[in-house]
């Protein structure tokens, strides 16, 4: 898999998948650009290297339809200031429109398309299991290369994912290329003891993640919905012995003191800590104290520390912890996906 710097993109038009679906508050107005500041490595590489630069992205599950909250205008103008330039928007992702303002971009300039996820064909499947290839060809019109830095929707067959970069020459952006380099050393060398933790529910999404990352962590502490759902459906592990839950009421709000000191005392002698899933209810004070004392323990253990997961990050952005950890990854699902062993389809078709 080639990267950004195995191109000179001086004087090209570099079409950029993009991972920019951020959370929305009641006024629809942007309530975390984490992924957006993600991908500004990228995007300023292309400006100091001269690129005609084209954006493209989703926004929510519009369902192929154009829905007015979920424009991407409020992320032109978050990503303007982030970078102090101005970022053009355009009211669709393909068409005329679109094709003469790509035309008249000169080198440094920044175009952003709209919600690709407001045509279907983005997420259309055929027969094949392949997504829709005449609006992926629209796309690729735009453009002389194609950089995927979308790790988050990496493990989706969509038109800009997986069928775009069949038609150009491609490669992975900065922040792809960091996130599959640090789950690669997480899943095949990490420093021991190595302590991975698991929370949220849905055992039936993450057994074969626990299962995989098993084979290489000391103790998977799992949360006490995981635990409940695996006792209530017999779901048996490979590495039984591994597995931590906590104690008392499973189906608790938050853990208790008791479970919250021995999941503690692992995860503070660990070299290496992933985490996915808070504990419990976090979304009140009251019931955040399990996570709180999570994030705490993996920061004083001073260990090579990856987090994942919406409400995780979400969770850390809150306790403004998130620069305490090595490595925060934009990616829920696609970092379990990949974690289990997955193969990423947006991850395989480039180089191909």
């Amino acid at each position: 898999m080639k990267t950004l710097r195995d191109f000179n993109v001086s004087g090209k038009r570099v079409l950029v998948r993009c991972d920019f679906n951020v959370p929305l508050d009641k006024k629809g107005k942007i309530s975390d650009d984490f992924r957006i500041k993600q991908t500004l490595p990228t995007i300023k590489y292309l400006i100091d290297n001269n690129a005609k630069i084209v954006l493209m992205c989703h926004l929510g599950e519009p369902e192929g339809k154009v829905v007015e909250e979920l424009r991407v205008n409020k992320i032109a103008e978050r990503l303007a200031k982030l970078l102090k330039k101005e970022v053009k928007k355009i009211n669709d992702c393909v068409g005329t429109a679109v094709e003469d303002a790509v035309s008249a971009l000169q080198n440094k300039e920044i175009l952003l398309l709209e919600n690709l996820r407001f045509h279907k064909e983005e997420t259309l499947q055929g027969a094949s299991g392949q997504a829709n290839a005449e609006f992926a060809k629209q796309l690729a019109s735009f453009g002389d290369i194609y950089v995927n830095d979308a790790f988050g929707v990496c493990h989706r067959d969509n038109a800009s994912i997986t069928e775009v970069p069949k038609l150009l020459l491609n490669c992975a952006g900065f922040l792809l290329e960091k996130e599959i380099s640090t789950l690669e050393k997480v899943i095949t060398s990490p420093t021991k003891p190595m302590v991975a933790i698991i929370g949220g529910k849905k055992v039936e999404t993450k057994s074969k993640f626990i299962n995989n990352i098993s084979k290489v962590a000391d103790f998977v502490i799992v949360s006490g919905l995981i635990a409940k759902e695996v006792a209530e459906k017999g779901i048996k592990f490979n590495f039984p012995e591994k597995i931590v839950s906590p104690t008392g009421d499973l189906g608790a709000l938050d853990i208790n003191a008791e479970s919250i000191k021995s999941i503690c005392e692992k995860i503070v002698k660990a070299k290496t800590v992933l985490w996915n899933g808070p504990f419990g209810k976090f979304e009140e004070k009251k019931y955040a104290k399990g996570s709180l004392a999570i994030a705490k323990a993996i920061i004083k253990s001073k260990a090579f520390s990856v987090i994942g997961g919406g409400e995780t990050v979400e969770f850390l952005n809150k306790q403004r912890m998130t620069n305490k950890f090595s490595w925060v990854s934009t990616g829920g699902g696609a970092m379990l996906a990949y974690l289990s062993g997955d193969e990423l389809p947006g991850i395989e078709v480039l180089g191909k």
